[in-house]
């Protein structure tokens, strides 16, 4: 375990632990290129930024390239914007760094805020974050940035924060220098569209470089029976798309009786690259569950329960998959409640190697 340090000198008389100079971070993510280039973000309490490190896969440590998103461009008199909601990083084929972040809004006239996504474009030879800029896309009131990239090509998905919750996709062509809006992985898509409007919970947006498709996954509820009551939503749907996210067709993962909580924050997604093997997991508290799809995500399997049978409650599933081989990691804990504040949470590892699991 290595520990990674942030270089921030704090005003005169705060001091953090371990050292003087640290943040403190939360919900990091990591990402590699096809290189090895290795980026990994965590989001800072203080000061309000993204922390982003960077190295070669097996550095000790990957080196601090500093604090990202601390000046969001932002139109409009009375307003500016800061960085560090939601993060989520990404590196392309020809080794720029791409940073989604949720961003706070603030509106000085109207004594308000309201949430918006950036994407900040580091070069590959860039070495320290002045060399990157930061893109405004959106300001509108979003939530929860996913960005996924293959080869050169990026997308970026976020959810509504409004009452449509609806999933809003952009694409960029040009190695995320420039991004325009494609498709919706829900709008139109018939009854799924009103399961998952005003209902739905988003997990993370994966591009596949074998078969060159990209998919949306998300949990949503039921219609006129959900629809803005209740957020234990009990479907997992995975949309896919052949032509880059201008259009999407939705496929059912997996179906629950009314009211069974899966989208205990988030569903997740992955997508192996050597053949082009999807596995959905996600939660329902008491157990972890993985679904696999080798068509593209138009049939799923019978899903199958990863995490271990004595571990009472466990919520965030992450899969990671490459070469047949598969890990799904999770937090877990013996309290029988989630909401338990005396609860010790461990983090678990389950891993499909030769066709079966083992944690």
């Amino acid at each position: 375990n290595t520990l990674l340090i942030s270089t921030w000198s704090p005003p005169d008389g705060l001091t953090t632990a371990p050292n003087g100079n640290s943040t403190g971070n939360s919900e990091p993510a990591i990402a590699f290129g096809s290189d090895g280039t290795m980026a990994v973000d965590g989001l800072a309490w203080l000061p309000y930024q993204v922390n982003l490190w960077k190295g070669k896969f097996g550095d000790t440590p990957p080196a601090f390239f500093g604090g990202m998103d601390t000046s969001i461009p932002v139109r409009g008199n009375g307003r500016f914007g800061l960085g560090d909601g939601d993060a989520d990083v990404a590196i392309t084929g020809s080794g720029t760094m791409l940073l989604a972040d949720l961003d706070i809004i603030f509106n000085h006239r109207a004594n308000n805020a309201q949430t918006g996504v950036s994407v900040t474009r580091c070069p590959a030879t860039a070495t320290d974050s002045t060399g990157c800029t930061t893109t405004l896309l959106d300001q509108a009131g979003v939530d929860r940035p996913w960005i996924t990239v293959s080869g050169d090509n990026a997308w970026l998905s976020y959810h509504d924060s409004g009452s449509s919750t609806m999933i809003h996709v952009l694409r960029s062509s040009d190695d995320g220098r420039t991004w325009t809006k494609a498709g919706n992985p829900v709008v139109g898509q018939g009854r799924t569209t009103g399961n998952a409007t005003f209902n739905s919970d988003q997990g993370p947006l994966v591009a596949d470089p074998y078969t060159g498709n990209v998919y949306a996954i998300y949990a949503s509820g039921e219609a006129s029976v959900q629809k803005g009551t209740s957020a234990d939503f009990n479907n997992i749907v995975v949309s896919s798309s052949s032509d880059g996210g201008e259009t999407w067709s939705p496929h059912l993962v997996f179906h629950a009786p009314r009211f069974t909580n899966l989208d205990n924050l988030f569903p997740a997604l992955a997508v192996d690259p050597s053949n082009g093997t999807l596995y959905a997991s996600w939660s329902d508290q008491s157990a972890i569950w993985v679904s696999t799809s080798t068509d593209g995500a138009a049939t799923w399997s019978t899903p199958v329960q990863v995490s271990e049978a004595a571990t009472k409650t466990v919520v965030m599933p992450w899969v990671a998959a490459l070469n047949g081989k598969v890990d799904v990691v999770y937090y877990g804990t013996d309290a029988a409640s989630a909401d338990d504040q005396s609860a010790v949470w461990n983090v678990f590892d389950a891993q499909r190697s030769g066709g079966s699991w083992s944690v």
